[in-house]
């Protein structure tokens, strides 16, 4: 009996702390051809990779496949430290909205990527994952008025995110490197 109850116990414990959160929502629709291009990374729930991250910027590419060919760039631990570049492929989960997409860095591992947001004219958008674990703030320019990044920081706190834990990237493009 003390077993069975040490087990239901547990068990409820379990359920109490999945996430209640209801399902992330995202755009409704995505221009593709509109979406690509560079973003800068304004700020994010930083991947480890991400960690120390400086003018991180994310580019993207409509292959003739539909894929969508990316580039990833940033300074490792400041402006001017060693420039860092990855090439993940995108690929649109759900072709009705053109939100969801698989990001594989390695195959043949998929990671999940929701563009949750995308202003009317394509210069900021807010990516998310269903596990509300990541989450990236981009923009067309490298800085946005801080009271645009606040309304961007509140959505992303409706979805279910802990925005105690979403970080600025610094961004500065005013340098020349040797």
């Amino acid at each position: 009996m003390k077993s069975s109850l040490m087990m239901a116990l547990g068990l409820l414990a379990g359920l109490v702390g999945c996430s209640s959160h209801p399902p992330i929502q995202t755009a409704r629709h995505v221009d593709l051809q509109r979406f690509m291009g560079d973003w800068y990374v304004i700020a994010n729930i930083p991947t480890l990779i991400e960690t120390g991250a400086f003018n991180a910027m994310e580019s993207y590419r409509l292959d003739e496949d539909g894929t969508i060919a990316t580039t990833f760039t940033f300074r490792e631990g400041g402006f001017d430290g060693t420039e860092k570049t990855y090439h993940p492929t995108g690929f649109v989960v759900d072709k009705a909205s053109n939100a969801v997409w698989g990001m594989q860095f390695l195959w043949p591992f998929t990671a999940d990527y929701r563009i949750v947001f995308v202003d009317d004219d394509y210069s900021q958008t807010i990516i998310g994952r269903i596990k509300r674990d990541y989450v990236w703030i981009m923009a067309r320019t490298p800085t946005i008025p801080e009271d645009e990044y606040q309304g961007l920081l509140d959505m992303i706190a409706a979805q279910g995110y802990d925005i105690t834990q979403v970080q600025k990237v610094p961004q500065r493009w005013d340098y020349t490197t040797s």
